[in-house]
């Protein structure tokens, strides 16, 4: 791998937080950022993210995905889409409460699963913060390359609190819309509001914003100005009326008319449109922010009402503070009504000293207007994606996805067989032996010509040496699991094990590199045949036509094999007419694992036979299956766990496993052989592409040097287990990819590097 220093300009990012028309302050104040980069950089792409909170918000098209907050497989999800949609950096909003899990911890699942730049915006930070907050806090700093705050204070805290390096975070304040200044008069003429004094507070209802204080100030305010009206501008909190629906709204009414102030407090009680709202902010005299504590770091209304040259009454919280220095508005202390009073009927009383306060104040808040703010964010971005190296891959050799590697297979061998599972790669005893592995690795080594061929031939025998010991001359069966201490733990094992058995020893009669092993398949599939008679469930039945078909081709004389093919797909005919309905083109009702299988079995078969309407059938439910088998996203998505055994489901997205890719591209090997068609090559190549991370969740499921597979795919992530399934299924796709280009062009099997 090498680094070097590339044009580091951006021209793909991606943005999580929420988004209108949610409503609430964040959703408002992520998509005018968004739309400001947009319109700042028209050469920008954006993908914007939003956080969903279940309440069926109908998204635009602005938005390219939406995440339910409380599911944590969402978040695995969003991260693969961001993946594949080849951002090059992501842009957070973070504010507790948005994300999902114990104070948001499944943000961090998110970032967990991507290798970008990272550049967080906080839009809360706690002073006192629980220990969940603290952990996910703590999480999501390390995460971030670059962080933005909105208040200097803000800064305070992460080097003093969090003990964040300062050369990574950058004071950007809050953005807001860019408007000509203007007299209120002409705005109250439009909205209707009469000729006395607006005094005007906006924002989401909801407690805890002071409003108590404001309308308690009013009496003496309105003495002096008998004409002056308070605007409380905009709806109550959507969370809050869920959970009480309108009661706090009332309350404040009830205060006003108790304090005889009931003719001059007027809710607007609705979701302004921007226009609208920023014609009300420009119809007020002055804007109150009466907010009754300190750790209000950021306040949007604020940063628009100074953008419009509003002259501001406020506490003296946090960005308050910093905003209002040197003149510009006036703070009054918390909860403080009379202060409140007071301050209002000064500014009030001298209309020549608020209209060049408006001025003053419209002029020092150019900086924040959108456009500024967009160029500086993007130069922190652009900081961000500068501190990443940039990794140049090596160049893979033609073909090289497709090299088998046998050194893994090996290392979960002994010499019994190929044990079951491992502990991150190291063989795991206490789960001892299988035949289905067994039989899946015999048959594997025995079609490939790759390796080391004396290498090979050891770990043949040995495999081949397990399934003759498994068989069970009195129950004419093969039994299956075999403890590490070599004691068997059944005396049959089940049809699936059998089949496959059957499958395998068919596969090395036909391809097995020494006639001593073809001698040997043939014995021990002659003894064991009679079994496939007496087969009923449809995957295991399948197997064993596909080594009959194999035993066939092998044997063209072989009269009891094409017997029982024809049989076996006369059954597998009947099956389907039984269960088939117009969107429903399979042999079962349900869906369930190996499912490439049925259809391949049918082909197999067909081709042997010469029969084309049982290859039509094979082709046909295999086409059905492939739909099934693609996401909206166009990649493979092999049947999930969860939907197995539900009659006429839709596929569920997991948990995904490497045996059904295998398996596809198995099935698309058999059906390109019959037809031809570059379609099936297109299907095989979708598939096999799911183990380098062409998935749901955009992640490899191979090892880094190509010899273990993963277990499969879950909503959290990778299912880190390494089995000797898994690590068969992904050689055998190898070994199928490897067909299929020698099916297309005549190229050579490549040899895997032990």
């Amino acid at each position: 791998m090498f680094f070097r220093t590339l044009d580091v300009s951006l021209s793909h990012i991606a943005v999580l937080g929420n988004a209108l028309p949610r409503r609430c302050g964040l959703a408002t104040y992520t998509s005018h950022s968004v739309a400001a980069l947009r319109e700042a950089f028209p050469g920008l792409k954006v993908d914007h993210y939003a956080m969903d909170d279940g309440q069926s918000i109908a998204y635009g098209p602005d938005v390219a995905m939406t995440i339910p907050a409380d599911d944590v497989s969402a978040y695995v999800r969003a991260a693969a889409a961001i993946r594949r949609s080849g951002a090059q950096l992501l842009w957070v909003h973070h504010e507790f409460g948005i994300f999902g899990g114990p104070a948001g911890r499944h943000l961090l699942v998110l970032l967990e699963h991507l290798d970008l730049p990272v550049v967080t915006t906080l839009h809360t930070l706690l002073s006192h913060p629980d220990p969940d907050q603290a952990r996910v806090m703590q999480g999501l700093l390390a995460a971030s390359d670059r962080l933005i705050v909105m208040a200097r204070k803000g800064a305070r805290m992460l080097a003093d609190q969090y003990q964040v390096d300062p050369r990574i975070v950058r004071m950007i304040p809050h953005g807001a819309p860019d408007r000509p200044l203007r007299e209120s008069g002409r705005l109250k003429e439009k909205l209707g509001l009469g000729d006395g004094p607006i005094v005007l507070t906006f924002g989401l209802l909801s407690p805890g914003k002071g409003i108590e204080t404001a309308i308690q100030a009013l009496p003496p305010v309105v003495a002096k100005q008998p004409d002056l009206r308070y605007l409380v501008v905009g709806a109550t909190h959507p969370a809050l009326v869920r959970d009480q629906g309108e009661t706090y709204r009332e309350s404040l009414i009830a205060l006003a008319a108790r304090l005889g102030m009931g003719e001059h407090v007027r809710f607007v009680d609705r979701f302004l449109e921007d226009e609208e709202l920023l014609d009300y902010l420009q119809a007020a005299d002055i804007y109150l922010t009466p907010y009754p504590g300190e750790e209000q770091i950021t306040s949007g209304t604020l940063a628009y009402a100074l953008a419009l040259g509003r002259p501001v009454v406020s506490t003296p919280y946090v960005h308050a503070r910093e905003a209002l220095a040197n003149g510009v508005g006036t703070l009054v202390p918390f909860g403080d009504a009379a202060a409140m009073a007071g301050a209002l009927i000064e500014l009030l009383a001298d209309p020549a000293r608020l209209a060049e306060q408006a001025r003053r104040i419209w002029r020092a808040a150019r900086p924040t207007i959108w456009a500024r703010n967009a160029r500086a964010v993007m130069d922190v971005m652009n900081d961000a994606k500068a501190s990443r190296p940039v990794a140049l891959p090596e160049q893979r050799r033609t073909g090289e996805p497709f090299l088998l590697r046998l050194d893994g297979i090996a290392a979960m061998t002994d010499g019994v067989g190929i044990i079951q599972h491992s502990v991150h790669g190291v063989p795991d005893r206490h789960h001892g032996y299988c035949i289905d592995d067994n039989a899946r690795a015999l048959k594997l080594l025995c079609e490939t010509r790759a390796g080391d061929p004396a290498a090979r031939l050891h770990l043949i025998r040995i495999y081949a040496a397990f399934l003759q010991h498994a068989w069970n001359e009195e129950t004419g069966r093969f039994r299956n699991f075999m403890g590490f201490d070599r004691r068997w733990l059944e005396e049959a094992g089940s049809e699936d094990s059998n089949g496959r058995t059957l499958w395998a020893l068919g596969r090395v009669m036909r391809a097995a590199p020494h006639d001593f092993l073809r001698r040997w398949a043939t014995g021990l599939f002659e003894r064991a045949l009679p079994l496939a008679e007496q087969l009923h469930s449809p995957r295991a039945m399948a197997f064993a036509m596909l080594g009959v078909a194999a035993a066939v081709e092998a044997d063209p004389g072989h009269e009891q094999g094409r017997l029982l093919l024809r049989r076996s797909t006369e059954t597998f005919s009947r099956l389907l007419n039984q269960a088939q309905r117009p969107d429903w083109s399979w042999f079962e009702i349900v869906l369930a694992y190996d499912n490439a299988r049925l259809p391949q079995a049918m082909i197999e078969a067909g081709r042997v036979l010469d029969d084309k309407a049982v290859v039509a059938t094979g082709l046909a439910t295999l086409r059905w299956l492939m739909e099934q088998q693609k996401a909206p996203a166009g990649h493979f998505r092999p049947v999930g766990t969860e939907s197995f055994g539900k009659p006429f489901a839709p596929p569920a997205t997991f948990d995904q496993q490497p045996l059904e890719a295998a398996a596809t591209i198995d099935a698309c090997l058999s059906a390109f052989r019959v037809d031809g068609d570059a379609g099936w090559v297109e299907a095989a190549e979708r598939a096999f592409t799911w183990f380098e991370g062409d998935n749901d969740l955009g992640l490899p499921l191979a090892s880094e040097d190509g010899a273990f597979c993963y277990d499969g795919l879950t909503p959290q992530g990778v299912n880190l287990n390494l089995g000797a399934e898994s690590i068969l299924a992904m050689q055998m796709a190898r070994q199928a990819m490897a067909e299929l280009n020698r099916a297309q062009d005549g190229t050579p099997q490549l040899s895997a590097v032990q």
